[in-house]
This record gives C-alpha cells, structure tokens and sequence, in this order.
C-alpha cells in the first residue's frame, strides 16, 4: 500500500482571512487609513508600558536607601 500523498497548500490564516475580506470591502485608502489606526494604537500601548517601566525605576529608586 501506498501513503496518501501530501498536500503542500498552507492553510491560510485567520488574519489571511481577514486582509481578502478587508481587501473586497475597502478601497486601498481605507485599508491604508486603517492599518495607520491600528499602528498608532500599537505604539501608544508601547508607550504606555514604557511609561510604566519608567515609573517603576523611578519609585523603587525613591524608596532605595543611599549610599554615604
């Protein structure tokens, strides 16, 4: 007997999916305005934890004893 042959197609992703649905429904201008929406949402999260990072340091070397 012989194995059953491979398939070699990737299944596509969710995200995939997604974009070709997006692509039919949106002009190109609306995708693009999307996606820099979505950036800038991504990079201020990325701030936000940098802020928080910041204030961390910040607080636990208030609260660090000093050296004479």
């Amino acid at each position: 007997m012989q194995a059953a042959p491979v398939r070699a197609t990737a299944i596509p992703s969710f995200t995939d999916a997604l974009r070709a649905v997006e692509s039919l429904l949106m002009s190109s201008g609306q995708r693009t305005a999307r996606r820099n929406a979505w950036t800038s949402v991504m990079e201020d999260r990325r701030r936000a934890r940098d802020r928080v990072e910041a204030q961390r340091v910040l607080d636990a070397a208030a609260v660090a004893p000093r050296l004479p």
